[in-house]
């Protein structure tokens, strides 16, 4: 018996291609639940493996890797708030606003969706949440809604005060916002994976598409459309949205929220007129924005920053003020271009930003973000280690370049870019 049984067995189980991990990182879990239960050799541990359902779910946590934090790349749970929002539940009396969390992990996702909403003036009564991950061990701990430092990430932490108690052990969410989520124990590739059609107004599945090769993407596409309202909304990690695109769907143009929608079958120009008229735009703040929503610098994702329209850099004097505006004009265009799924001309305005103004860690991490989801990984491997050149505890690049290490198979070179991201973050709130 080799390791390849076990790594076919993962990926047929529940999609994972060991490649995106590392190989070494399967076979130290096969080695610790080898051990755990008494087994002499691979050989041995394949039939018990394959006899013990219970096994089987152990294996499945010991290469399942949670790291989340809440909110986490805030630009999508702001966008979320200002699409749904009063006036959104106003419009549409006696419906419920149902979302999914895939996967939920320990559960920081979905009790994000929850605050984001309630403090945009969603009426939460008529909100229900579907979290679903595979992990009973990470849905144990997010239906116990207790969390320790590692889950509060960034410098502005003012929605743990409001929404948090400090108990011993860590912060405990109240009832109110844990009974908005229903956690669930699921594998999307399940052929009974959540029977039914169109049920969720908007879908959060970031950061897992990565994780298999392509015919399992492809399928796992089909069923998140397959789940997805007409107009819902889509949400994925920076590296998918390429994917996305290639699979039909348009972007919704957030501001770097990586939110999509299913493609309409021919345009129509009366589609959608009486809800955009009683709907704020994406780019208007929530009338009741959370601060960590709206705070650029302390935000869990850093590119919002180029936004939120904030003054560019002192220049030296000797400079014309029209050219600051010019670059930082440029920074704005090659978000608006991302937005609207137009990576190539994105790109470009980042590269002529960076020509004219310099390097900047901003302008370089956007960039490594926009070639990271054209499938670019070399160029946004570059891009973002130099940003770390310029400013080494930039948390958001630390994390970016440590998955896109992790996903080519390097899982070493990631855990010690997570392991510095977090004792910048140590050092920072000392």
């Amino acid at each position: 018996m080799k390791l390849d049984g076990f790594q076919q067995w993962l990926k047929d189980t529940m999609g994972l291609d060991a490649s995106t991990i590392g190989p070494t990182l399967v076979e130290r879990a096969v080695q610790r639940r080898m051990s755990a239960c008494g087994r002499a050799g691979l050989a041995d541990y394949w039939q018990w493996l394959r006899d013990s359902t219970l096994e089987q779910q152990e294996l499945i946590e010991a290469v399942v890797v949670p790291e989340t934090w809440f909110f986490r790349d805030a630009q999508a749970f702001a966008t979320l708030a200002r699409h749904f929002d009063p006036l959104w539940a106003a419009t549409h009396p006696g419906e419920r606003l149902r979302l999914l969390s895939l996967p939920c992990s320990s559960g920081e996702e979905p009790y994000t969706m929850v605050m984001s909403l309630f403090e945009a003036g969603f009426p939460i009564e008529r909100l229900d949440i579907d979290a679903v991950d595979i992990s009973e061990q990470a849905l144990g701990k997010a239906r116990r809604g207790l969390y320790g430092s590692n889950s509060f990430r960034g410098g502005d932490l003012g929605f743990r005060d409001r929404h948090f108690q400090a108990v011993a052990g860590g912060w405990q969410l109240p009832a109110s916002i844990r009974a908005r989520v229903n956690f669930i124990q699921g594998n999307v590739l399940d052929l009974g994976f959540l029977p039914g059609e169109a049920r969720y107004d908007a879908i959060f599945c970031r950061n897992l598409l990565i994780y298999f090769d392509e015919p399992t993407q492809v399928r796992t596409v089909e069923i998140l459309a397959r789940l997805l309202k007409p107009d819902g909304l889509l949400y994925v990690g920076p590296s998918e949205a390429s994917l996305l695109l290639s699979r039909g769907m348009s972007s919704a143009q957030f501001p770097m929220a990586f939110a999509f929608r299913k493609a309409a079958p021919a345009p129509n120009p009366l589609a959608g007129t009486a809800l955009q008229t009683n709907r704020r735009v994406a780019s208007e703040p929530p009338r009741r924005a959370a601060t960590p929503l709206a705070s650029v610098p302390a935000s869990p994702s850093r590119v919002s920053s180029a936004s939120q329209r904030k003054p560019a850099p002192a220049a030296p004097t000797s400079a014309k003020p029209a050219s600051a505006a010019t670059q930082s004009s440029l920074l704005d265009t090659a978000q608006s271009l991302a937005d609207g799924g137009r990576f190539v001309e994105a790109a470009a305005a980042c590269d002529a930003h960076l020509q004219a103004q310099g390097p900047s860690a901003r302008a370089l991490y956007l960039s490594g973000l926009i070639h990271g989801a054209m499938g670019r990984d070399a160029q946004a491997e570059d891009h973002l280690r130099k940003a770390l050149y310029l400013d080494p505890c930039h948390e958001e690049a630390l994390m970016h370049l440590a998955l896109l290490l992790e996903t080519r198979g390097d899982a070493a070179a990631g855990r010690v870019l997570r392991l510095r991201a977090q004792r910048c973050r140590t050092a920072a709130s000392r």
